[in-house]
């Protein structure tokens, strides 16, 4: 993308920051997708979850 368009926009966001209920709503989903991926990482992926293939 265009850098003067990002600088543009940081400056936009730094005049007008968002609500700070917006900014724990970004974190708690960024949280959540963390410890996902962590549990994930961990004890791996459970076989009841996996899709079974289905013949044609």
């Amino acid at each position: 993308m265009d850098p003067m368009r990002w600088l543009l926009r940081a400056k936009r966001w730094a005049a007008h920051p968002p609500p700070m209920r917006r900014v724990l709503l970004v974190l708690g989903v960024i949280a959540a997708c963390l410890a996902l991926a962590a549990f994930e990482w961990i004890w791996g992926w459970p076989a009841w979850l996996t899709v079974n293939r289905m013949r044609p």
